[in-house]
């Protein structure tokens, strides 16, 4: 479980990492993504995004093992 928690942890902080360019394409604006401010600094939670980036790797890894 302890891999799950540090796969995620990895996958969001990646995520906030390339959030400016996610944005131009949609991501980090769907319902489900959360900003907000904390002592005058902005906290980016991408959970929907995360989703959405998960399934499409999915996909991608299911037509490669083929």
């Amino acid at each position: 479980m302890i891999r799950w928690l540090i796969v995620i942890f990895l996958a969001l902080l990646l995520i906030n990492g390339l959030h400016g360019w996610l944005q131009r394409i949609g991501l980090g604006r769907l319902p489900g993504d959360f900003r907000f401010r904390l002592f005058g600094r902005e906290f980016f939670l991408p959970i929907a995004s995360t989703v959405v980036l998960s399934v499409i790797a999915a996909l991608i890894a299911r037509f490669v093992k083929l």
